[in-house]
């Protein structure tokens, strides 16, 4: 992943690449500016896939871990307040109905952040090929997009773990890619 400066309207290379996983694919950075978290989709071999986390204070900023989440990770989100990483695997719903690695359900990963350090503590069920995280402006939901379903699914935060609300908003296209305003 490259690395630009933005001066105003001028945009340059700083000329430094961090090494995040395999194929990075979606990211986000946490509200204070010193954590990015990069979703690093892989080959699509079925193989576990990861989650780079990017210290963004050091410098030169540089990848400082990275987390097993499963397959296929297409969105991150960090939380509002910055205690949170939700993670959207397609879990193997994108695969062919035949292939070995095909799961009938993705997954919403919840993981607790402590500095540079994600500990997954909680995973709920989601819909097939969830291609979009958000967190709602309190941090108290989070919003997960389900593709194939054409439809957005809420979950709570519970202090400690996820539950599925059952809120379920129908949208008349795929959804591929969700973001909330901060109020």
């Amino acid at each position: 992943m490259s690395i630009l400066t933005i001066d105003g309207a001028k945009v340059e290379y700083s000329k430094r690449d961090v090494t995040a996983g395999m194929q990075p694919y979606a990211m986000d950075i946490s509200p204070d500016g010193r954590l990015a978290v990069v979703a690093n989709v892989g080959r699509g071999s079925g193989d576990a896939d990861t989650v780079t986390l990017i210290d963004m204070t050091l410098r030169p900023i540089r990848s400082v871990d990275h987390v097993t989440v499963g397959q296929w990770p297409e969105a991150v989100a960090i939380s509002p307040d910055g205690k949170w990483l939700a993670v959207g695997i397609t879990n193997g719903t994108n695969r062919p109905k035949d292939s070995p690695f095909r799961a009938e359900q993705g997954k919403l990963l919840l993981f607790a952040l402590q500095g540079t350090k994600a500990t997954r503590v909680a995973e709920a069920p989601t819909g097939k090929n969830a291609q979009g995280v958000t967190f709602t402006p309190d941090g108290k939901y989070i919003l997960v997009q389900n593709y194939v379903e054409k439809e957005l699914a809420a979950y709570r935060l519970t202090g400690s773990g996820l539950e599925d609300t059952g809120v379920r908003v129908k949208v008349n296209g795929h959804p591929a890619s969700i973001r909330i305003a901060p109020r």
